[in-house]
């Protein structure tokens, strides 16, 4: 799958490996408002250092970039990730409506509640 943008609203990288799971995170939070950017791999997203998780991806670009929101989504069942301080979960499978929640309370911390959901 190419590298897709779309939106005007705040931006949002998507980056993940299975082309469907990037397709609908990226119709629901374009659909939302957001510039989203796709990409299908680590690799894509920062062509410096090939071969990458998201996990290192997240890693690289806080270091780079430390205000940089992180919002971490796996399907993997054997436990949960240990997240950096200010880096957050989304366990796979997920609704639409607890992901817009989450990225709305990352990008948007100060939109008043009602607004969130």
């Amino acid at each position: 799958m190419p590298i897709r943008q779309s939106g005007q609203g705040k931006t949002v990288l998507l980056v993940d490996d299975d082309a469907d799971i990037l397709d609908s995170v990226f119709r629901i939070l374009s659909g939302a408002g957001y510039k989203v950017m796709t990409s299908p791999s680590g690799d894509a997203a920062d062509f410096q250092m090939p071969e990458r998780s998201g996990v290192e991806l997240a890693m690289k670009v806080t270091l780079e970039r430390p205000r940089l929101k992180v919002l971490l989504m796996s399907g993997f069942p054997e436990g949960m990730l240990i997240l950096n301080e200010g880096w957050h979960f989304l366990a796979k499978p997920f609704v639409a409506s607890q992901l817009l929640a989450l990225v709305r309370g990352l990008v948007d911390p100060d939109m008043p509640s009602k607004f969130k959901s």
